[in-house]
């Protein structure tokens, strides 16, 4: 496999990074090295600014501090370099304490901060800012939500710098498996994740990923250019449709207004370049803007070997985001996402013998694959006024899946290659483009209530193209043969009700009409939090969310007793998952925080075979194959769990995140059977924990160092499969499953521990970063699938990631 072959060329590389970073020298300075903490206080419900609102800097002496001006804006300089705590207060608004900020002496801190207005002027309730996770960026989530930074996505083990694979370390989430970035939510098939980039639902964010998929080996979000984002894993607030699993809302942050910044990172998911700045200061216009190429085709294409084969991981990726202000009430943003991928594993260069089957390929077939993904999108900001404001979106997404796969067969006897009469065994060309139109208007009435209500419409184009050859027909049959369009509406209408500071209402209504086939949900959301006091609180959240399936599945071709083609998938309803949450919230002492949630999920309108199989979409997952070709919206599955969070908060150099879940996920199918889910592990624990150490700098050394550990360790119960028919496989020289004892068997349960170490200096005008990171350090076997050998005419299990070392150099200036 390409991530075997890599461990013993990186390994080498870091040591020497390793003993570079153990005598490097800096020159003698004597000014202690600061930073500029900066940004804009707002209404959290109104966004409009807080003139007057005093911000400190917690423990500085003398204590430094600022107030801001008339449009909300403030800025405290010469700030010490390291972590800082501030505090925000303002009349008549609860107070904010944002504790364990991460100060860089190559970057300037710029944070928004929003402050939510009292009910009653007594017994003050101290709500804290998302920094400290307990909270969420979207106003109205009342349960299953919490808010990630960036920071989180860079520094925990095992993350790759990819907000998916963090997010698996969060109580009732866990990795489909090691190779993709597929994440499953209490159970449920990684196809019913949303993503929404700036406002945006937009297709599948990951390089060499599927069409109608959510994850794939390397991400296209590149988190240097994230702020605090999103994550909700069930019952979310009436604004989110078309997803039955969770939401990933993620936000690009804005680019420096006032200095221009660089960076610059190489590693294993590649080589990049950043840049920032104003466009005009006057007006506090901006540019964010971030590149990358895959280190092991930039390696390929220098003329070293990357010691992967024929399969070389080529991509590359660019994010961009403009901020344009017009005036006090205006502002505008122009905002691209796009992606570039593809990877030929070519067995047929290689001998019979040395041939193997891994995760992605049979050692029997050359495969060809290319992905092409694209976003772009105008928004614009209308503050209508100091309690109200009005924001829309227009923006063209588009992704394109093409592939070819080519059978092989050789002489054994004279080890040399024979072209099969059907070489070309597999065509795919999946093209889906939308237009994407959303608006809301938020009005904050008084302190008590305020309500946002909206639309969004995207007008889908496809072109699907997917045939494979029958030998027993001696030509091909199409799998999908459609080109057309159709669209998708989704009004909504969420309210916030506070009745005190102690009890609060959270109320919505989200509907869904899809063009193609009239199908059509309408679906309520609420929510209640009780604040029992200033440290816990108790929370109950209802949803029913509707979710159209990938658009290919509606056009699966079958055919009728004279061989004629149609489509019997195109009438499929919409899938509808009704989610009730019960939460409990408690800060333990300051920085010390425990979570529990309850809950049930009740899927219903699955799509499932007509004829009596154990064929359900509520198993399907990246790289897991397509759907049946004659469904019916029949089907049903349930998910129920308990899920535990114990969390201390990044305070006096360490901290830690303990979560587990216990859950079942059953479906039903055609056969009328009961069984468990493909995603039916029944539990998971993490255990999570970092370290940072300053240094002792000799006097007149000018630089900050420090020595930062991470480490995690996951097991979960086994990857459900369903058994071969062995007798039927050797007879047939294919794999034959036993399909009606579909996932009844288990592997053994799944372990592994990643381990970070990385070295940071902060220099007078510039931080470095060098970090090495061994994912499944005890090189555990982790079972995920079970294949038939036909070579051998007997099983082999499928193994997951092996150990794997990865570095990476960072430098901010």
């Amino acid at each position: 496999m390409i991530f075997e072959k890599l461990k013993r060329p990186i390994m080498k590389i870091f040591f020497i990074c390793l003993l570079l970073i153990l005598t490097d020298q800096y020159p003698l300075l004597s000014q202690p090295l600061q930073q500029t903490i900066r940004g804009k206080v707002t209404d959290k419900q109104s966004k409009n600014p807080l003139p007057g609102a005093n911000i400190v800097v917690v423990g500085t002496d003398p204590v430094l501090g600022s107030s801001t001006d008339v449009d909300g804006n403030f800025q405290i300089s010469a700030v010490p370099v390291g972590r800082a705590q501030i505090n925000i207060s303002f009349i008549g608004y609860h107070s904010v304490t944002i504790p364990n900020l991460l100060v860089s002496s190559g970057k300037e801190l710029v944070i928004n901060i929003e402050l939510e207005e009292k009910i009653m002027q007594a017994g003050e309730i101290i709500v804290r800012a998302s920094a400290d996770k307990s909270g969420t960026t979207h106003d109205m989530a009342s349960v299953s939500a919490r808010t990630f930074s960036v920071e989180e996505s860079q520094r925990f083990a095992g993350a790759r710098n990819d907000v998916s694979r963090m997010a698996t370390v969060f109580a009732g989430v866990q990795a489909a498996n090691d190779q993709v970035n597929d994440i499953v939510i209490r159970g449920n098939s990684p196809f019913g994740l949303l993503w929404r980039f700036e406002g945006v639902d937009i297709p599948n964010p990951n390089h060499f990923g599927q069409l109608g998929a959510t994850g794939g080996p390397v991400s296209m979000l590149n988190n240097n250019v994230l702020t605090n984002s999103d994550f909700f894993t069930g019952a979310f607030p009436s604004d989110y449709g078309n997803a039955i699993a969770g939401v990933f809302d993620i936000r690009m942050r804005n680019g420096n207004d006032e200095n221009y910044e660089f960076l610059g990172q190489i590693g294993f998911n590649g080589a990049e370049l950043g840049a920032e700045g104003p466009i005009c200061r006057k007006s506090k216009s901006s540019f964010l803007a971030n590149y990358r190429y895959s280190a092991m085709g930039l390696m390929n294409n220098l003329g070293l070997n990357p010691g992967t084969g024929s399969g070389i991981p080529y991509y590359q990726d660019l994010n961009l985001k403009v901020k344009l202000p017009l005036g006090e009430k205006h502002q505008i943003d122009l905002f691209a996402l796009g992606g570039l991928s593809h990877i030929n594993f070519i067995n047929s260069e290689v001998k019979p013998d040395d041939r193997n089957e891994d995760f992605y390929t049979d050692g029997d077939v050359d495969v060809y694959y290319k992905v092409r993904t694209g976003v772009f999108g105008i928004s614009d900001t209308w503050r209508i006024s100091s309690s109200a404001y009005m924001k829309t979106t227009l923006a063209l997404t588009a992704m394109q899946n093409t592939s070819r796969v080519d059978s092989i067969t050789f002489d054994r006897e004279n080890n040399y290659e024979i072209q099969n009469v059907f070489k070309n065994y597999y065509n795919n060309d999946f093209v889906n483009s939308r237009l994407f139109a959303s608006g809301f208007y938020h009005k904050k009435v008084n302190a008590r209530f305020n309500f946002r209500t909206g639309l969004f419409f995207s007008k889908m184009f496809f072109q699907l193209q997917d045939s494979v050859f029958r030998q027993y027909q001696n030509g091909y049959i199409n799998v999908v043969n459609d080109n057309g369009n159709t669209w998708l509406l989704q009004p909504y209408i969420q309210g916030q009700y506070h009745f005190s500071d102690k009890w609060t209402l959270n109320a919505g209504l989200h509907a869904m009409y899809l063009g193609l086939n009239g199908s059509n949900s309408l679906e309520p959301r609420m929510g209640f939090n009780y604040y029992i006091d200033e440290n816990q609180k108790v929370s109950l959240g209802y949803g029913l969310h509707g979710q159209m399936l990938p658009i290919q599945s509606y056009f699966t071709r079958s055919r009728d007793a004279s061989g004629m083609e149609f489509t019997p998938n195109t009438g499929l309803d919409l899938l509808q998952s009704r989610h009730v949450v019960l939460a409990y919230d408690r800060m333990l002492a300051p920085g010390f925080r425990l979570k529990a949630e309850a809950y049930h999920q009740h899927i219903s309108d699955v799509a499932i075979d007509d004829k009596s199989s154990a064929f359900s979409v509520l198993n399907l997952g990246s790289f897991s194959g397509g759907p049946s070709d004659s469904l019916v919206s029949k089907g049903k599955g349930e998910n129920l769990g308990i899920e535990l969070t114990l969390e201390k908060f990044m305070s006096k150099g360490y901290y830690f995140l303990i979560t587990g879940s216990l859950f079942d996920s059953k479906y039903l199918a055609s056969d009328g059977i009961w069984r468990s889910t493909a995603f039916d592990g029944g539990y998971v624990l993490n255990g999570l924990g970092g370290w940072e150490k300053p240094f002792k700098v000799k006097a007149g050394k000018d630089n900050v160092r420090k020595l930062l550990f991470d480490i995690r360790i996951t097991t979960a119960g086994g990857q459900r499969y369903t058994p071969l028919d062995l007798e039927q496989s050797i007879e047939e020289g294919r794999a034959v499953y036993q399909r009606i004892n579909a996932f009844t068997h288990q592997f053994r349960n799944y372990f592994r521990a990643d381990v970070r170490i990385a070295y940071r200096v902060d220099g007078k005008k510039a931080a470095q970063e060098w970090a090495f990171d061994v994912q499944n350090l005890s090189n555990r076997a982790n079972p995920f699938g079970m294949q038939f050998n036909r070579t051998l005419g007997r099983e082999s299990i499928q193994n997951q990631l092996g150990i794997f070392p990865m570095m990476q150099y960072r430098i901010e200036f």
